[in-house]
């Protein structure tokens, strides 16, 4: 179990954080502010680096103090457990973008809906279609983002990260994109610092009909101020479950949307403290008040289990988790 270290260590931790130039620091920020479900206690440390030097003097200082650490971004799929993280959550906040021709170089820090707005006016198609998607583009390229039969591997060509011990650039299929997934994903401590992303040309005023009538139909499913996660598990690609039977009209592009089972299941409507899943979307959950993880993990084991025992399937998060709710849930 993670514990925070103690104080002297924390002092003098903090007084080397300091002194790092572009890096900002504070202390007890509680982390359900900076999440889309508004829940999670405090982070012992909150450091943002906005360069590539604040953050490799950073990690050298905190790993040098023997704290446990963690990486976040916008945290709009993000369950932080109750008790918040006992030590430093670290984030990479530079955002700028770049545009050359139709060669977009993109800060990880950067929300993903500010460059996908950025991208329509100068005429570039490619990542329309993920209007309305929350977050940062170090969390979208992480999990894969898209939506409307799109990711946004289609359009990267290159990543640069920094693993730990340097910054190194590879290319798409280093990357190793599926559904939802990515290299980053399956080594979490490499921290992503801007990706180049090859788009075309088109005409603005269509790309932006098109993108205002997905964003439409998101913000009805998922309203901009309900504090959600939007889906809280991967949908099934049908390929991989030919045992359980499925109506041909509930199929999208190859995938079973896991909504199908969960509804099948009786989880539309339930409730479990202040959190309920939607009436309307069986893979929506939303915090009603003062929701609590602990009730969180509770409800998505329940969903989960619901679905094993009536389709033999197991259902896989897309949110991640952050503290002690990482340990819980698995």
């Amino acid at each position: 179990m993670e514990r925070s270290p103690p104080r002297v260590i924390v002092k003098r931790m903090l007084s080397r954080l300091a002194a790092i130039p572009n890096l900002k620091v504070s202390q007890n920020i509680p982390l359900a502010s900076l999440t889309r479900f508004e829940i999670g206690g405090p982070a012992l440390i909150l450091a943002d680096a906005s360069t590539e030097a604040s953050l490799a003097q950073a990690l050298e200082v905190i790993r040098e103090s023997k704290t446990p650490w963690t990486l976040i971004g916008g945290g709009s799929n993000l369950i932080v457990d109750d008790a918040g993280f006992p030590g430093v959550v670290l984030r990479y906040t530079a955002s700028k973008t770049t545009i050359t021709g139709e060669t977009v170089k993109v800060e990880s820090g950067a929300k993903l809906q500010d460059l996908v707005d950025l991208t329509i006016a100068q005429g570039l198609k490619g990542l329309e279609t993920m209007t309305g998607i929350p977050g940062w583009v170090a969390g979208a390229i992480y999990g894969n983002a898209g939506a409307y039969g799109h990711s946004i591997d289609e359009r990267i060509d290159r990543v640069r990260f920094f693993n730990g011990h340097e910054f190194l650039d590879i290319d798409n299929e280093a990357c190793e994109f599926r559904y939802r997934e990515s290299v980053f994903k399956r080594n979490k401590k490499w921290i992503i610092v801007s990706a180049t992303l090859s788009l075309s040309p088109a005409i603005p005023a269509e790309l932006q009909a098109k993108a205002d009538s997905i964003l439409a139909i998101r913000n009805e499913k998922y309203p901009p101020a309900m504090r959600c996660a939007g889906s809280i598990f991967k949908n099934l690609l049908l390929k991989d479950i030919p045992q359980v039977q499925v109506p041909p009209q509930v199929v999208r592009e190859g995938k079973v949307p896991s909504a199908y089972f969960l509804e099948q299941a009786g989880a539309k409507g339930l409730q479990l403290g202040a959190l309920r899943v939607a009436d309307y979307h069986a893979n929506l959950i939303y915090n009603e008040g003062s929701a609590r993880s602990a009730d969180l993990l509770r409800l998505i084991a329940d969903l989960k289990s619901r679905v094993h025992s009536k389709f033999g399937l197991m259902l896989e998060e897309e949110v991640q988790y952050i503290g002690a709710a990482a340990r819980t849930a698995t």
